[in-house]
């Protein structure tokens, strides 16, 4: 791969608008769905990619949640460069978890969520 793998929960209306906008923070990564790849392939946890959005780096590592949402960032100008850096420092990365967590398990109530969204349902 020559770009990094964005995918989302095509089946959460959350995670689509989500995806939507981190594109247009200027990041360089291609995106799709969990629901429309190879998750075996690309080295890809399925349970744990409808719970934490995996991020494919090109070298085949992937990163989940606040992480991945950090290594996203970190593939677009600044200042979205520094903040993915800043994520994963020692005192922002256990706040940085917690508020990912936080979000995942709210997404269904969150704009553009439905019950669909909702971890429960999975």
């Amino acid at each position: 791969m020559d770009r990094g793998l964005m995918l989302n929960d095509g089946d959460c209306g959350f995670c689509m608008r989500t995806a939507a906008l981190v594109h247009r923070l200027g990041v360089d990564v291609d995106s799709s769905t969990v629901q429309s790849v190879d998750l075996v392939a690309l080295g890809v946890d399925e349970k744990r990619a409808l719970v934490e959005m995996p991020y494919v780096h090109p070298d085949g590592r992937v990163d989940y949640g606040h992480r991945a949402f950090a290594s996203i960032l970190g593939t677009g100008p600044q200042p979205w460069r520094l903040v993915g850096r800043l994520m994963t420092t020692r005192p922002v990365d256990p706040v940085a978890r917690r508020a990912y967590h936080w979000v995942a398990a709210n997404r269904s109530r969150l704009p553009g969520g439905t019950p669909a969204c909702s971890l429960d349902a999975r």
